[in-house]
């Protein structure tokens, strides 16, 4: 039997703080064996192997059996909801990555999240409705342009079924749904086309607000007899992820169009449609054919693939050329600074000193941690895939951050008006009210985002029913006492995740550290060596890993020589300080990248595209 690899990585607050110290258990029904994990300071958990069926079997098919393993996860850490999930699927020679984003709970408020992942659709039975597709030409197209969204907000169930809704980032929601729709061990031209596919249908749900503009409180369902699979909680594959965050932005659209096309497809084996045969594009991809041309033999000659920079939630659209060591441009000070930025919350990857533009070995050093923590190529080039992923993680951080603002804090109330709060009300409760879901709503998909405007309106009614669900109250949209106390405690709870203060060090921990010694102190020693000598224009670094050899003994040496210390590669109490003063002092000082200029860049960046899609349509009046 072959063996297929299990990748767990924890996070909160939508990824904006790794989650060290979540402790695992992974289960293997089969074997029976236990494997007890802790994730690390990148909330990473060491990788362990799991024996899977043979890799052909699911290429074959005409083969009706299960090609792939299953192993049961439980995933505990002080402070957080518990998290249960049952049937994690395992390729063979794949890598499956289960991120689980936990969800901040100083008591049990809301129960244990348990998930069970059901089997991949085509190990089900795929159906999806040539009627519902027959409606497509009667769709208003309610946007002006197709956008790609933050986030979709997907409800588990038939339109019309009481279901939950769950809100998740578009590349999220489209891994998820390659992983639960096809197998991630089919070639990768068959999983290209497929994949534009189901964004292409996503987008086009988007589009014309489909459900939105019938009433409906989300963007798409996970009923293949109306949409896509979705799967809520499971795990993705590496093979699928690296496609999505490259391909994310691109979608299919018949020539002389505008919208998304509808592309429906079917698994070609089951289940018969006028589309695209899943398991047919593995035959063509085997036969040499790459996804256009697999996707023109089903759609037709008059269809292509277009992309756009129209994404909403990133801070500014990719510069259109691959950043790399040697080039130098705005672009590059965009990307110092939001890497720097998330270097805040992610201390693994290295500061970048001065920000001034030009892609160089300490900007090339801190692009490759950032790829290997988020799953992408670790080639220290900046290409759309990264770009994106960088500017999806600093939004996340400058967001946990702002909602952490100590000003907006102090003017809360806690204190229950008195009256309930419900749709139509406009005043400072309304607000309150609504700081606390956008917070919450950060920890936990269950819970849509937000504006906070001082009106309860439907958007703010679907996010406290979403809420009351979770907290398993009456899910009316008014927010009674009882309502008022379990926001206000889950809120709470939310405080105890800290963002890391990086200004500062720590005190001398009492024990010399020297060649030999590991640990988070070694680790603090040497990240705080990296940025004195990146501020110093010393572009010698050395690495992070908590392990203190030739090279850490090394520079520390050079510290002391060049600060009148006695010189002996030991880090006592005398080094310790100096190299906290210094640290102190360079992260607090201003950045040679002025805010000011920074600000501007990330404002013409962010609108980039709005600008150029007027100066296109000759708004000369911009």
């Amino acid at each position: 039997m072959s063996q297929g690899k299990l990748q767990i990585i924890t996070t909160t607050a939508s990824k904006a703080l790794p989650l060290e110290g979540v402790s695992l258990s992974v289960f293997d029904p089969v074997t029976e064996k236990v494997y007890e994990l802790t994730t690390d300071a990148e909330g990473y958990a060491e990788a362990i192997l799991i024996d899977a069926p043979d890799r052909a079997l699911s290429l074959d098919a005409s083969y009706e059996g299960i090609p792939y393993s299953k192993v049961d996860l439980t995933a505990l850490k002080e402070g957080f909801q518990q998290i249960s999930i049952f049937g994690i699927q395992i390729f063979a020679q794949e890598t499956a990555l289960m991120e689980l984003d936990m969800t901040p709970i100083a008591e049990s408020q809301f129960r244990t999240t348990i998930i069970e992942i059901p089997d991949n659709q085509l190990v089900r039975t795929m159906q999806r409705s040539s009627n519902d597709h027959a409606e497509e030409d009667l769709m208003t197209f309610v946007l002006d342009y197709p956008i790609i969204p933050k986030t979709i907000t997907v409800h588990l169930g038939r339109p019309t079924a009481s279901a939950q809704n769950v809100t998740v980032t578009f590349k999220d929601y489209i891994k998820n749904v390659a992983s639960s729709e096809i197998y991630p061990t089919w070639p990768v031209q068959s999983l290209r086309a497929n994949i534009y596919c189901q964004i292409s249908l996503a987008l086009n749900r988007v589009y014309t607000e489909w459900y939105r503009s019938k009433g409906y409180s989300f963007d798409i369902t996970n009923s293949t007899a109306y949409d896509q699979y979705f799967v809520y909680g499971r795990n993705i594959f590496e093979s699928v992820s690296v496609i999505v965050d490259e391909i994310f932005n691109e979608y299919i659209r018949k020539k002389n169009t505008i919208n998304p096309y509808y592309a429906e497809y079917c698994d070609g084996r089951t289940v018969w449609c006028n589309g695209l045969k899943q398991w047919g594009t593995v035959y063509l991809a085997n036969n040499g054919n790459n996804a256009f041309e697999i996707l023109t033999y089903y759609y037709g000659e008059d269809i292509e693939i277009v992309s756009t920079d129209r994404i909403e939630g990133v801070a500014g659209s990719f510069p259109g050329m691959n950043l790399k060591e040697g080039v130098r441009s705005d672009a590059v000070a965009v990307i110092q600074n939001q890497l720097n930025r998330i270097a805040v919350n992610y201390p693994n990857i290295p500061t970048i000193y001065p920000v001034d533009g030009i892609f160089g070995p300490q900007t090339k050093a801190a692009v490759i941690t950032f790829q290997k923590q988020f799953n992408l190529t670790a080639d220290g080039i900046v290409g759309s895939a990264t770009w994106y992923q960088i500017s999806y993680i600093y939004v996340a951080v400058k967001k946990l951050a702002e909602l952490t603002s100590e000003g907006i804090e102090d003017r809360l109330q806690y204190e229950y008006p008195g009256t309930p709060i419900r749709q139509g009300d406009r005043n400072v409760y309304v607000q309150e009210i609504q700081f606390f879901l956008q917070k919450i709503s950060l920890f936990t998909s269950a819970v849509p985002s937000v504006k906070i405007d001082s009106s309860f309106g439907s958007s703010t009614k679907a996010a406290v029913m979403a809420f009351q669900r979770l907290a398993g109250l009456s899910a009316d949209g008014i927010v009674g006492p009882a309502t008022w106390n379990a926001l206000v405690k889950a809120y709470r709870d939310t405080l105890n995740v800290a963002v890391p203060d990086q200004t500062l060090m720590p005190a001398y921990p009492g024990t010399a550290l020297r060649i030999g010694s590991t640990g988070e102190n070694v680790r603090i020693v040497q990240n705080a060596l990296n940025v004195i000598n990146q501020a110093e224009g010393n572009l010698s670094l050395i690495a992070v890993d908590g392990i203190y050899g030739n090279a850490t003994a090394q520079a520390v040496r050079n510290f002391q020589s060049r600060n009148g210390l006695s010189v002996d590669g030991v880090v006592g109490p005398a080094t310790w300080n100096a190299l906290r003063n210094q640290y102190t002092a360079v992260r607090a000082n201003p950045i040679a990248f002025s805010a000011i200029n920074y600000e501007l860049f990330e404002m013409l960046y962010r609108n980039y595209t709005s600008l150029m899609y007027n100066i296109d349509n000759e708004e000369k009046n911009l």
